[in-house]
């Protein structure tokens, strides 16, 4: 295979990495029935966060913590606001992300432009993975983030569909009432997965800061929290089709750029970013338009129910509701 795409694939496996922990973060907290709004602040004060306490301490380790705690406590003041309060989650997260943004720029202006070498993710090659060709050095010639979130994938999607307690996850998004007569701690456990997935979109913020986008300036990450939640939703709430979802959208982006270089095609930098957004709003406005249920009636009998499970793209019943004792 041509060296230049090889090299290619491997920067999209490494770029979207941070957008796939977030998604996943995000999927974590809708599925337990809580909409956090607040990803796109919520990932740049993160960043700056763990970039400055990483340039100050000298620790990447410290620095990503600090992100991780950042991204939980925005994420537990949504559920706490909305349980005690009764306020309304998607108001509130809209609040927080141009709270969260400007908080970045105010505190962050001390270490905008500083040099970040000394607190980069540091680059892990996987002893014998890497020298399997192509795919050794696609997957395997990563940082520690990248595995991470090869891990996270799969413990995600075995935590929701192959144990018990994922399927009580399941339950708090789906049918919190039906849950609580069961004798699950609805409010306990939404308040769990939400911090849960706060951190692990505090850690993509620590992800871009130390290591994809090295450093910090102003406005940093901006519209990537947007573009996690928009993953999500093209992902139809499924730890795999996320994970094709946030390669999907930085794979293309990544290739058009690739083919432009190559001389291959010519068009302006901001058509061809434009690209994965329209992909995405015609596969979901395909689904969504019941097109797509007409094509699966014309399939074969024995491939109908499986081709319907693959289109369902339902959010949680319960999703951004709060949930009331009765």
């Amino acid at each position: 295979m041509n060296e230049a795409l090889i090299k290619t694939l491997a920067e999209i496996v490494g770029t979207a990495a941070p957008l796939l922990i977030a998604a996943q973060g995000e999927l974590i907290t809708e599925r337990a029935g809580v909409v956090n709004l607040s990803l796109d602040g919520s990932i740049v004060l993160a960043a700056m966060a763990a970039f400055a306490v990483a340039y100050e301490t000298e620790s990447t380790e410290l620095g990503i913590l600090v992100a991780m705690l950042v991204g939980m406590l925005i994420a537990i003041l949504i559920i706490s606001a909305n349980v005690t309060l009764k306020v309304n989650q998607i108001a509130l997260g809209f609040v927080l992300t141009l709270l969260c943004a400007d908080l970045s720029t105010y505190l962050g202006r001390d270490y905008t432009g500083l040099p970040g070498g000394n607190v980069e993710i540091p680059y892990a090659p996987i002893p014998l993975l890497k020298d399997i060709p192509v795919i050794g050095e696609i997957f395997f010639r990563q940082n520690l983030m990248v595995y991470f979130s090869f891990v996270l994938v799969a413990a995600v999607w075995f935590w929701i569909y192959r144990t018990g307690p994922g399927l009580s996850l399941r339950a708090l998004g789906e049918r919190p009432s039906a849950a609580y007569v069961r004798g699950t701690r609805v409010q306990f456990w939404r308040f769990v997965y939400v911090a849960i997935g706060g951190s692990l979109v505090g850690l993509a913020g620590a992800a871009y800061s130390l290591d994809v986008l090295l450093g910090w300036r102003e406005g940093l990450t901006v519209g990537q929290g947007w573009i996690a939640l928009a993953i999500v939703i093209f992902g139809t709430w499924k730890p795999l089709r996320i994970l094709l979802g946030a390669y999907l959208i930085v794979g293309l982006r990544s290739f058009a750029l690739y083919l432009q270089r190559q001389d291959t095609i010519n068009l302006p930098v901001h058509i061809l970013n434009m690209i994965p957004w329209l992909l995405m709003l015609l596969t979901l406005m395909f689904v969504a338009s019941g097109v797509a249920n007409y094509l699966v009636v014309a399939l074969p009998k024995r491939w109908q129910t499986p081709a319907r499970r693959f289109l369902r793209s339902d959010p949680p019943a319960a999703l951004g509701t709060a949930f009331e004792k009765e």
